[in-house]
């Protein structure tokens, strides 16, 4: 009993550091990256995503727009407060809708960040010209968002294994059927042999 009590309270907790963690890696690191066409992976929207993706359309919600709010907050936040709140709270929503699926296809996860990436990235691009962004111009839209997905593609292993490894550490006895991590017992954290 005392460890299902543990395991609830620390839940939230884990949700919530593996988000400023990546919050931390976007800033310190993707965002630095000298990548074609001066675009980075969205290590922050992919962890929303994969969060959304293992625990619900209420997760990816709450984690959309709180992951997303602090973005806006981190400087060099250059844009309206509330713009990335917005987005990935309604990615995070999208992307947990096909939770229950995940046990059905290996290949669902990437194709929710796919699908996921390019939502956002226009999501974003949509609000932006609402709101009256001299950056939300198609010119600039049809240039980025294709290399914006390539980009969270090609990141969204690495972010999907992290976050699954980091979020169900102690939540499930046993691995979920498509997205267990080869090599590794969901049981004992150890890695088989």
């Amino acid at each position: 009993m005392l460890n299902s009590v543990e395991e609830v309270r620390s839940g939230p907790f884990r949700s919530v550091l593996i988000i400023v963690v990546a919050i931390l890696l976007q800033v310190a690191v993707a965002n630095r990256l000298p990548l074609p066409g001066s675009v980075t992976p969205d290590l922050v929207m992919l962890t929303v995503v994969a969060l959304a993706l293992f625990k619900g359309e209420t997760v990816g919600m709450v984690a959309g727009f709180f992951a997303g709010l602090a973005t806006d907050l981190v400087p060099p936040a250059d844009h309206t407060i509330g713009m990335y709140a917005l987005v990935y709270c309604v990615v995070g929503y999208l992307s947990g809708l096909v939770s229950p699926e995940m046990d059905r296809s290996q290949s669902l996860p990437f194709v929710a960040v796919a699908i996921g990436a390019l939502v956002g990235n226009l999501a974003y691009a949509l609000v932006g010209v609402m709101l009256g962004d001299p950056r939300a111009d198609w010119s600039i839209v049809s240039r980025t968002v294709p290399l914006a997905v390539l980009y969270n593609v090609l990141a969204s292993p690495f972010v999907v294994w992290a976050v699954l490894r980091l979020s169900q550490r102690n939540e499930r006895l046993e691995p979920r059927g498509g997205l267990s991590v080869p090599g590794f017992s969901a049981r004992l954290g150890r890695q088989q042999r």
